[in-house]
């Protein structure tokens, strides 16, 4: 659902004050269970520095609407226009800086249920002008296979926004698939990140509910992927000598990732569920193996005990993870544009607990330093042009708000 005027209403008072307020599913569905104690000093599987929570003092906080299940947002670069993905296969805009709110067409067709559907959105960088006008569009979504399969797809097309009220998606094609599409619909991952310089584009390819074939280099699930803007394999990949579509991995041994970013410093960083516990921040390195499902700081739901990464130095273990879960959805790398203590921290947006967590990060290593509790389940989190956050709800009538320093 949205709405077609900015809404100014004031969040609910429990927004940043959880222990009033009644929970919400965790995790992604059938993906990460209910914590059933309290997270450990620091978040990590080791104590670290006390967590601190804060209440809605705070901060101020509006709502600009509500959504229908959104999943991913981003700023068209050089603009103040924020572009919405929901789940079921639309897809809306926010002026920010107006509230005016609009529509966009030219949508794929997605294949809705579980945790598949309509996914991530990206720009390129080199595209800033200062109105969004036409510029490239990448985009991802589940598409639909031969025998119940499914698996998620990376589309390339023009948004033309020439109209006030609306934008068009024009000439979307595919240019890149999960191989192979196999049953269920979970882990689809399917995240984006361009990198700084604007040469390359990265992917998240969940494993699928699958496990086993995150460690086999023969497919692209369980993977991070380095390609062409065109979604080709790019050129020095570590396995390019294998053939497609080993040739498009960079990482492998990856559960469901569902966030993907770089660093000031260029590093590509990427946040994903484990299991029953063991939620990971990874900093992702070319060629390491990231040890799922052999290893992990998190069980199997049914109990069995998976060994930790510490009896397995082979694999790269994370630079901090959660167990209890936090159930992540997306991060960023914030600027410090209006809490200048926060820069170069990753600001979580999680389900369960419902919350906003900040970690420090600390060469390749990580630490919790703050978590701050929301009424609902946090899906997205995106960096503002002026520092704002810009927080998606999840769910059907997740809000969008802006959150700004003070009372």
């Amino acid at each position: 659902m949205t709405k077609n005027a900015i809404l100014a209403a004031a969040l609910s008072p429990c927004l940043l004050f959880a222990a009033s307020c009644s929970g919400q599913p965790s995790g992604d569905t059938s993906s990460t269970p209910a914590p059933t104690t309290p997270p450990p000093a620091g978040g990590t599987a080791d104590a670290g520095e006390p967590v601190t929570v804060t209440s809605s003092s705070d901060f101020s906080t509006r709502s600009f609407g509500a959504f229908d299940e959104p999943w991913a947002a981003d700023f068209a670069p050089g603009t103040q226009t924020l572009f919405i993905t929901e789940k079921g296969g639309t897809m809306k805009f926010v002026d920010t800086a107006t509230g005016r709110t609009g529509n966009v067409t030219g949508t794929p067709e997605v294949d809705y249920g579980g945790q598949g559907g309509f996914g991530d959105i990206a720009f390129l960088p080199s595209e800033s002008a200062g109105t969004v006008g036409s510029r490239t569009i990448y985009l991802t979504w589940v598409e639909a296979g031969d025998g119940d399969t499914r698996g998620a797809v990376l589309g390339k097309g023009t948004l033309n926004c020439a109209a006030a009220e609306s934008c068009a998606i024009e000439g979307l094609n595919v240019i890149w698939r999960q191989d192979p599409k196999v049953t269920g619909r979970g882990h689809f991952s399917h995240r984006i990140a361009i990198a700084p310089d604007g040469q390359h584009l990265w992917l998240a390819s969940g494993d699928r509910q699958k496990m086993q074939p995150a460690q086999d280099l023969s497919n692209n699930l369980g993977s991070v992927l380095r390609l062409t803007l065109d979604g080709k394999a790019a050129p020095g990949n570590p396995f390019a000598d294998r053939g497609s579509p080993s040739d498009q991995i960079w990482s492998y041994g990856h559960r469901n990732i569902l966030g993907l970013h770089f660093d000031a410093q260029g590093r590509l960083w990427d946040l994903e569920h484990g299991p029953a516990g063991g939620d990971e921040l990874n900093l992702v390195a070319q060629g390491d193996n990231y040890g799922w499902p052999l290893v992990s700081e998190g069980d199997h739901y049914d109990g069995e005990e998976i060994p930790p990464h510490s009896t397995r130095p082979e694999f790269h273990a994370p630079a901090i993870s959660w167990n209890p879960v936090i159930a992540p959805g997306d991060f960023v790398f914030y600027s410090g544009k209006l809490w200048p203590e926060w820069q170069g921290q990753a600001i979580i947006a999680a389900m369960d607990p419902t919350a906003i967590v900040r970690v420090a990060i600390d060469g390749e290593t990580a630490r919790e330093v703050a978590r701050y509790p929301f009424e609902r389940r946090v899906r997205e989190i995106v960096e503002g042009p002026d520092g704002a956050l810009w927080i998606l709800e999840d769910g059907d009538g997740g809000r969008l708000i802006r959150m700004v320093p003070g009372g």
